[in-house]
């Protein structure tokens, strides 16, 4: 669905692209991106324009990953640890319905295929797509807001999970501006340390959002990557009580009650998932002010349920520019945050950096710009210094703190230049809320 608005080289989010003029798929910023991508793309190109439409993005990676192997062999490359051949495909693990959809993928792979290219055994193509579906990470966009494609990146999959990692995986577009080629960077994957590790301690990466009950990961990893998780925070079960919290004090809720309040969570997240799809936003906005009301006398304020309505309330009420509302609603769901998540985690980074200019467009420079600053400290960490949306944050974190001077010199001056400022310039827009997060690195089956 991003295809037309997204390069396919460095994946900026761009108003106009240069097509293809021979597949009439592929997007490209300019030149430069258009002859940066024509090694994976040549292959690709005539393919599509010989199978008169691009599938999907799994079978175009098994393709480009084949295709890589008729020009290199399946030997190691320089700087790889690891073959393809020698990654884990859970083939074997496969239940009945995903053993029908790796046939599927097979058939359309073997249509899409060009009879005239190097022709690969069924096995070899059976575990290229059992690679991807359990080793595969997502590629998000230039700002790391949008998912936008799925890569194998071998050397990573040797990292293992834990719930509680010691290191985190961020993919950096890099920098491809032509006219700044004195800045211009190589877009890479980046495994990055969370903290200091000891000599001899394994490097970890956590495959799953931590933000579930222990219970709730295990499921999702055993389904997807099929193991079952060992980490101390499954076994102890650390964290849960924070994420089925309730208000405590004299009057504390009853079991039966807190099961309903949950269960009315559960149900309104599937109608503002509904509503969402259908551009609803008034909608969803509604839903989640009527499940607060009922969540707020029952549920603690670090409940995933509580957190999960906050966090869907203050996007969608961004996106309507709703601000003073939407930061209310921000700065609550980052205070739970703070107190489940690991201090220098990519997500929480993200949701700081979403409530600080919730903040900031609110007019609440103090609290924004003590907010940016906390994202800017959690995002130099896990994203480091030259990625993007780093970047797009010293700026906001600069342009903050000239405004916070400015209202702590003269409070009645700083809103009167603020409100002259906003006639005479439009509010930068937030994104569409989307039923997704901010990307997690590793790939979701669909």
């Amino acid at each position: 669905s991003l295809t037309h608005v997204i390069c396919h080289t460095c994946f900026k989010r761009q108003e106009r692209l240069h097509r293809c003029g021979q597949c009439k798929f592929a997007h490209y910023c300019d030149r430069t991106c258009q002859r940066a991508a024509w090694l994976n793309h040549k292959n690709e190109c005539s393919a599509i324009k010989r199978h008169g439409k691009a599938p999907t993005e799994n079978i175009r990676l098994a393709a480009r990953i084949l295709w890589k192997m008729e020009r290199e062999g399946s030997g190691l490359s320089e700087g790889c640890l690891v073959s393809i051949d020698e990654l884990q495909n859970h083939v074997d693990s496969f239940g009945e319905e995903e053993k029908k959809e790796l046939r599927a993928d097979v058939e359309s792979f073997l249509e899409f295929w060009p009879p005239h290219c190097q022709q690969f055994g069924m096995q070899l193509i059976s575990h290229i797509f059992g690679v991807i579906s359990c080793n595969g990470f997502t590629l998000s966009d230039q700002r790391g807001l949008q998912a936008v494609g799925v890569g194998i990146f071998p050397n990573l999959c040797q990292a293992n999970h834990d719930c509680w990692p010691n290191c985190t995986v961020v993919f950096n577009n890099g920098n491809h501006e032509a006219v700044r080629s004195m800045f211009h960077t190589q877009m890479r994957i980046e495994l990055r340390a969370l903290n200091k590790i000891s000599p001899g301690d394994e490097l970890t990466v956590s495959y799953v959002d931590f933000l579930s009950l222990s219970e709730e990961r295990r499921k999702q990893l055993k389904k997807q990557y099929y193991f079952d998780c060992t980490c101390e925070h499954c076994k102890k079960q650390l964290k849960d009580d924070l994420m089925l919290a309730v208000k405590a004090g004299e009057s504390k809720p009853s079991a039966d009650t807190v099961k309903e309040v949950i269960q009315l969570s559960k149900d309104t997240l599937e109608k503002i998932n509904k509503a969402r799809m259908e551009g609803q936003y008034h909608e969803v906005v509604k839903l989640c002010r009527d499940c607060l009301k009922k969540q707020e006398p029952v549920l603690g304020d670090t409940n995933i349920y509580l957190l999960r309505i906050l966090s869907i309330a203050s996007e969608v009420l961004s996106y309507l520019q709703m601000f003073e509302e939407a930061a209310d609603y921000a700065k609550r769901m980052v205070d739970g945050y703070l107190k489940i998540y690991h201090p220098n985690n990519a997500q929480l980074g993200m949701a700081v950096m979403r409530a600080g200019v919730t903040h900031w467009h609110a007019g609440l420079i103090e609290v924004g710009h003590g907010l940016i600053c906390k994202a800017y400290a959690i995002l130099l960490i896990t994203h480091g210094p030259s990625h993007p949306i780093t970047k797009d944050l010293e700026v906001m974190r600069v342009q903050t703190e000239m405004e916070l001077r400015m209202f702590q010199q003269n409070e009645f001056m700083y809103y009167k230049m603020r409100e002259a400022a906003l006639k005479n310039q439009k509010i930068q827009v937030m994104p569409e809320p989307s039923n997704e997060n901010a990307p997690s690195l590793f790939h979701k089956k669909e």
